[in-house]
């Protein structure tokens, strides 16, 4: 791994990037931010990723459009509404890109759109277009974190972060803000996330590192199951740090792709941590897989299992749904080679080896349950390689939440 270090500012950290968020009042009676602005002051190499949803939302489709030519310069977000499933979705959302554009001087393509919040209703327009030119006035270098609070839904915490590296002798930067706290679950969630950096690198290479690490970070988290309709991830890369141009693979394309694992992962870990309702991040950790996928899919099929959520809620080390989530997993494995330890800041506990449970103090195993972080340590013993994931626990108030979530 190539050193990164953590520094502040969010996705206004890197050189040439500004943020702001306003409320315009697309989320009706609400007193908070709901619409959000990122822009570089130069032109930017673009990189996305998308739900997997059959059903997208209209900002999917005009953005597909927009950065079919890997270039972008601003990034447009509401929250509120999503804007799916709406007969004239994609001409509001293309609308919002007009007057963005507008009030930056650029072209409507170079901006690219998203939305989040409740699925089917029209998105109100008027408001969006109305704050539009106090919200490119409201840019600023310190503008991140009121843009991260303008994407926010159910979100109860800020999702932000930034770190430093080295790319050809020069010092480049690299920050992230994301939201998401319901229906998140690998292939995406009702989750954006917006990533800066002011390193040089190709349109095609900084795809490429975008398509990799999301396999081990952002598909790998999993709240409560549903795949939602909005799920974005895109990445402006505006070349500004003044590195020479990361063209192919190499080891500068390598320590870009460890800042963009850093940055992806805080974010990642910020979100299941905020899960909806959620009391505690659960981290999987698989290791001793038999390949790549395997481990992928052992992790995945841990953290979304409800019955193992429930019981981490209620800090009882029921393991037995941990190789019940493993059995049915889509792997080839063998289960009398299993072990399963829990640990937390409280310590560690052993609770299954060789497929089998084995005596372990419950006192002991409640109270490293009871932390607020909790890691679950599963071995195959059937090869070299590894995978984590990350979840939250199941509570009583996600169903409060999701019972009036549209009225």
């Amino acid at each position: 791994m190539h050193p990164v270090q953590k520094i502040t500012g969010g996705v206004c950290a890197p050189l040439g990037f500004q943020a702001a968020g306003v409320r315009c009042g697309v989320k009706p009676g609400g007193a908070k931010e709901d619409l959000a602005l990122i822009y570089s002051r130069t032109p930017a190499a673009a990189a996305c990723v998308y739900t997997l949803n059959k059903v997208q939302g209209a900002p999917i489709a005009v953005t597909k459009r927009h950065v079919a030519d890997g270039a972008a310069q601003a990034v447009v977000c509401n929250s509120g509404n999503a804007n799916t499933c709406n007969a004239d979705g994609e001409q509001k959302a293309l609308q919002m890109c007009r007057s963005a554009a507008q009030h930056l001087g650029l072209l409507p393509q170079d901006v690219i759109v998203a939305s989040t919040g409740v699925i089917g209703q029209p998105l109100p327009i008027e408001p969006i277009v109305k704050a539009m030119p106090a919200l490119c006035g409201a840019l600023s270098q310190s503008g991140s974190t009121a843009a991260v609070r303008a994407i926010m839904t159910t979100d109860t915490a800020v999702k932000e972060t930034a770190v430093s590296f080295a790319l050809g002798g020069k010092t480049c930067r690299m920050g992230g803000i994301a939201k998401g706290s319901g229906m998140i679950h690998p292939n995406m969630a009702t989750m954006l996330c917006f990533i800066t950096t002011d390193a040089c690198i190709s349109r095609a290479m900084l795809q490429k590192a975008l398509s990799d690490v999301v396999q081990d970070t952002f598909n790998m988290i999993s709240v409560d199951g549903d795949t939602s309709t909005n799920d974005m991830v895109a990445v402006l890369a505006n070349g500004e740090a003044g590195n020479p141009v990361v063209s192919g693979p190499g080891d500068d394309f390598e320590a870009f792709h460890d800042a963009l694992c850093a940055v992806m992962t805080d974010l990642c870990r910020a979100i299941a941590a905020d899960g909806e309702g959620a009391t505690k991040l659960l981290t999987c950790q698989v290791q001793g897989a038999p390949g790549k996928e395997a481990a992928r899919a052992v992790a995945k099929s841990v953290i979304t299992s409800s019955l193992f959520k429930a019981a981490m809620f209620g800090a009882d080390a029921n393991w037995g749904r941990i190789l019940c989530a493993i059995g049915y997993a889509p792997a080839d494995l063998d289960i009398s080679l299993v072990s399963v330890d829990f640990s937390s800041a409280a310590g560690t506990v052993a609770v299954c080896r060789k497929g089998s449970g084995v005596p372990f103090d419950e006192q002991k195993a409640r109270a490293i349950l009871l932390e607020k972080e909790i890691v679950i340590d599963i071995n195959l013993h059937d090869g070299l390689e590894s995978a984590t994931a990350w979840g939250c626990d199941l509570t009583y108030d996600y169903v409060k939440i999701n019972g009036d979530y549209r009225t």
